[in-house]
């Protein structure tokens, strides 16, 4: 499955008719890095989407986000944070929860379970009652804005 087939795309691609729209996909902000590399170099984190004219970032978090899941944790294999993969991915899925909004900014968190699902976490894809939902959840950018 290619990234434009994803869950990930179909849950930005609703959220970008809710928002009237387009996101910047795999978005990269100068200030958001990673960990510290042999060489000292932090690479910046991608967010799954940002809408700069509601100053929105979404992140999809799949069910690797939340769970044990030995394939992507890859629990054999060190990274640059010196921890397995599953372990960075929470470490850096924190630096995006507390630096994001200290750059004000809005981060809107979406999980499968938050929409239809099955039990694997793949979502069903129904359109009307999915963009229902993230309305509610994206509700307080549009309610922000209205206020100034």
């Amino acid at each position: 499955m290619s990234r434009d087939d994803s869950d990930e795309a179909y849950v930005v691609g609703l959220c970008n008719q809710v928002l009237g729209a387009t996101a910047l996909t795999q978005h990269r902000f100068d200030w958001l890095l990673g960990d510290p590399g042999a060489g000292g170099r932090r690479a910046t984190l991608p967010v799954d989407a940002y809408w700069p004219g509601h100053r929105l970032v979404l992140e999809y978090r799949e069910r690797q986000h939340d769970e044990p899941t030995p394939f992507f944790d890859k629990p054999d294999r060190m990274t640059v944070s010196g921890v397995h993969r599953g372990e960075q991915r929470a470490r850096y899925d924190g630096y995006r929860g507390t630096r994001i909004p200290a750059h004000g900014l809005r981060l809107v968190v979406v999980r499968p379970s938050d929409l239809d699902a099955d039990g694997r976490g793949r979502l069903r894809r129904v359109p009307e009652s999915d963009v229902e939902i993230l309305r509610g959840l994206l509700a307080g950018v549009a309610e922000r804005e209205a206020r100034g």
